[in-house]
């Protein structure tokens, strides 16, 4: 659906992008994550045309990229731009002929949408009259009013509280599940984890990472395992022996126990239950897969894996 391939840019003489290429397939979700600065806005601007590449090329379904193939995209900019003194339909009503739709198809969608949203009473009110989670609201239906087959989401969880992020994001999935491709540029790591099929880490201008998101986290592990047992600590403590290090443990109770554990050299799991079973009551073994803002830490800053539990 969307291919970038060798996109550098500099803006006076500072190199912004250096050579970045990935693809993202239809009916994906692939998360472009990165520090603050990292790039990922300015190559979002290239691939909307907003601004041109000093090398490299953007293709879309097989075709490069032109304005004309902007009509099958849906852009949610970080810098939402609506007219604050417009009213809420009269807003949707143009930011949907400007992408293409004559005024019978575009009020069938907003009324679509309003209903979708709950926000038929919405309609009179200027934007200026909203709060900020309203107008988020009004910014993502705008962005998808004309269906587009290829949606770049730049932080579309900014603003939003709890059960507002739940919404777009259930969207968002049920977009993927109509076959579109989505784009979603986010500081929101747990985002990326639930619902991305890919991920793609952009540093100094630089791709650093790339890949499935599984493959990632499994890549990135340092054979931590959590194990939750009935008994004495001490005696699991004691029939532990040094291939195994314990770095955390939480008393749930003063006979139930979790306790993390990294496993050294060449030792397996199997040899670890062997050596305490005799003196607890196993309830749960599990291995520990960072999570993608442990990866992402591990990426940028070189940390250690951390427990999420």
């Amino acid at each position: 659906m969307l291919e970038i391939d060798g996109i550098s840019k500099s803006y006076f003489r500072k190199k912004v992008l250096e050579d970045i290429s990935f693809k993202a397939n239809e009916g994906e979700i692939l998360g472009l994550m990165g520090p603050n600065g990292a790039g990922k806005t300015t190559l979002i601007r290239i691939i909307n045309q907003i601004t041109s590449a000093d090398k490299g090329y953007i293709s879309f379904q097989g075709k490069l990229m032109k304005q004309d193939f902007l009509k099958d995209i849906g852009y949610l900019p970080e810098e939402r731009g609506l007219y604050r003194s417009m009213t809420v339909e009269k807003q949707a009503l143009f930011l949907a002929k400007l992408r293409g739709l004559n005024s019978s198809d575009a009020k069938t969608q907003i009324n679509y949408w309003f209903d979708r949203f709950g926000i038929q009473g919405w309609r009179k009110k200027r934007i200026e009259e909203l709060s900020k989670g309203m107008a988020q609201k009004i910014q993502f239906i705008c962005t998808v009013l004309h269906d587009p087959t290829l949606l770049i989401l730049d932080e579309p969880f900014s603003g939003f509280d709890p059960i507002n992020i739940d919404l777009i994001r259930k969207e968002i999935i049920r977009f993927k599940e109509q076959g579109k491709t989505i784009l979603l540029s986010t500081h929101n790591m747990q985002s990326v984890e639930e619902i991305c099929d890919k991920a793609v880490l952009i540093h100094n201008g630089q791709k650093i990472l790339e890949g499935n998101i599984l493959d990632l986290r499994n890549e990135h592990k340092e054979s931590i395992y959590s194990i939750s047992f009935h008994g004495n600590m001490i005696g699991f403590a004691t029939a532990l022996w040094a291939g195994y290090e314990i770095i955390d443990k939480i008393a749930h109770t003063d006979e139930f126990f979790t306790v993390y554990l990294k496993m050294r050299k060449e030792n397996e799991i199997n040899d670890l239950l062997g050596a305490v079973m005799p003196h607890v009551k196993i309830t749960e073994v599990k291995e520990v897969l960072p999570s993608m803002e442990n990866v992402f830490m591990q990426q940028i800053n070189g940390d250690k894996v951390a427990i999420d539990e």
